[in-house]
């Protein structure tokens, strides 16, 4: 039997230590905020720190689920997710699998897109070209501009050169063309990749306020999050969620409501992980290693 020694074992558990504190400092904030959002006005005022609720509340969450502001907020950040991450993967997907075939010019259009992760447009011309096409204080206008990463774009070409040219050679073959390879071969093979890029493009969308700040004057588009930055920043909950009749008489503190909507904020996206979970290591391996 092999017997590790003591140097060994104070290793170890001094790894284990510091796991455990790094898994505390990455728990404790989500915590936090669950505590706050479902504690009464009475505890978070006589207690300077909370961990867990002393006595169950439900307010904030009724306050907010309560204003049809919130969850139309909601809704228009579902729409931006799924939409755009379909538009995302289909324009990804398409170039980048022109650009892992021979065609003219093949090396000119990774140079550019290569070019555009080192520079990019930048704040006001970007909004120049939204405003000129016709989306600004449109939701198209959070989806078009960022069809395409062109990092992701690279990542998912190589993807597509590690799958053998034998069954493209064979597919060909067989009477198959171009359209037909790419949907009915090329694509199944890709769905740990697609899974894995899927899952970042829809990150980046949920996430995304910055935009809608800039090219949404309308408060009925704004997302989720710009909801949510007139609630936590701004320190405007009444105002960003709007008065209904449905609403409590006596709101709950402030602090309570901008903890209870960032947690409905971040839960949806969060339920998403374990479903991709077992594509997600995948499909970013397959996409940035080649052989």
């Amino acid at each position: 039997m092999h017997h590790r020694s003591v140097p060994d074992r104070i290793l170890e558990g001094f790894n284990m230590l510091a796991l455990l504190l790094i898994g505390f400092v990455m728990i404790f904030p989500f915590l936090y905020i669950f505590t706050v959002s479902f504690s009464s006005l009475s505890d978070f005022l006589n207690n300077d720190f909370l961990l867990w609720p002393k006595q169950w509340v439900t307010d904030a969450y009724e306050y907010i689920l309560s204003s049809n502001n919130f969850l139309r907020s909601l809704g228009v950040t579902v729409f931006i997710t799924v939409a755009g991450t379909i538009v995302n993967l289909f324009f990804t997907a398409t170039m980048a699998y022109a650009l892992a075939r021979p065609i003219a010019g093949q090396r000119f259009f990774i140079l550019f897109v290569l070019f555009t992760i080192l520079f990019s447009a930048g704040m006001i011309p970007t909004y120049l070209v939204v405003k000129a096409t016709g989306l600004l204080n449109s939701i198209w206008s959070l989806i078009i501009p960022v069809a395409i990463s062109p990092f992701y774009l690279i990542v998912m070409r190589q993807f597509f050169l590690n799958i053998p040219e034998e069954l493209h050679d064979a597919a060909l073959i067989d009477g198959a063309n171009e359209g037909q390879v790419f949907w009915k071969i090329v694509l199944p093979l890709s769905k740990p990749a697609l899974a894995a890029f899927g899952l970042f493009y829809a990150v980046m969308h949920w996430n995304n306020y910055f935009t809608g700040i800039l090219y949404l004057n309308d408060p009925s588009l704004w997302p989720i999050q710009v909801v949510l930055r007139q609630i936590v920043v701004i320190n405007e909950p009444n105002s960003a969620l709007g008065s209904t009749a449905a609403m409590l008489e006596s709101p709950p503190p402030p602090e309570t409501i901008q903890m209870a909507a960032i947690l409905l904020a971040t839960l949806p996206i969060l339920l998403v992980y374990p479903f991709l979970q077992k594509h997600f290591a995948k499909g970013v391996m397959l996409g940035s290693v080649k052989g």
